[in-house]
């Protein structure tokens, strides 16, 4: 590994280390995870699915404001090289992600959930995280594939998660999320912004199935059990 991408690597950990602490337990005018699920919940007179809705809706709106988005307590402690919208935008995602998998009956404190959660940042291409960390998920969800892997393993998925969104971030200032739309510039951020956070609840849908049945339940099924450590790949 040289030294940029080992600094990377670092900056990346720091980076997914914060956004998963700030977007899930909440900071400054961002209440936590479980706690806006909650609200969402109660408005929704317990349809858990109808708040999800909603709490999607809330969030595509917060994402949409870009001085809300750049004035969370946690886009501060991000590495400098992240744009504080992308930073904040991450956090927002974050959250919302969070949220859905607290509904469906996941447990958010949980080591495997928190990764899932910060895969979804990624989207589709999160599936290329697993599969460098020696996780394969075959037709089982993310959540699912996460279930049995060895708690070192997470550390190492959560370090391939923060190094993609770190090296995307330091790229011509590219506000997207790892490909999920096109970089655009200019007047269009918020746009892109409500797109990407729509597309990562796309994924967190698919990502987190009803009921937490891929978590916790035991005959959840890890298609590849050998866990490869890759040698030098970031």
């Amino acid at each position: 590994m040289t030294e940029e991408n080992s600094r990377l690597v670092q900056l990346g950990e720091k980076m997914i280390k914060q956004v998963l602490e700030f977007g899930i337990n909440g900071g400054g005018p961002l209440s936590g995870a479980e706690q806006v699920a909650e609200e969402h919940l109660l408005s929704a007179d317990g349809d858990r699915e109808r708040a999800i809705e909603r709490l999607i809706a809330t969030h595509l709106r917060m994402a949409a404001a870009s001085g809300f988005v750049t004035g969370l307590g946690g886009v501060a402690l991000l590495p400098v090289m992240v744009p504080a919208s992308l930073g904040g935008l991450h956090i927002i995602a974050t959250r919302m992600t969070a949220a859905i998998a607290h509904l469906r009956g996941y447990d958010i404190s949980t080591q495997e959930v928190q990764s899932a959660v910060g895969i979804c940042l990624l989207g589709a291409s999160g599936a290329a995280a697993l599969q460098k960390a020696g996780v394969e998920i075959g037709r089982k969800s993310t959540a699912a594939a996460l279930q049995k892997v060895p708690g070192r393993v997470l550390i190492e998925i959560n370090k391939k998660v923060g190094f993609r969104l770190v090296t995307k971030a330091g790229q011509k200032g590219a506000i997207n999320l790892v490909r999920i739309v096109p970089v655009v510039g200019g007047g269009v951020g918020a746009t892109v912004d409500v797109i990407s956070c729509r597309a990562i609840a796309t994924y967190a849908l698919t990502t987190f199935e009803p009921n937490g049945t891929a978590v916790v339940y035991a005959d959840a099924e890890i298609i590849d059990a050998e866990v490869v450590y890759p040698a030098t790949e970031a």
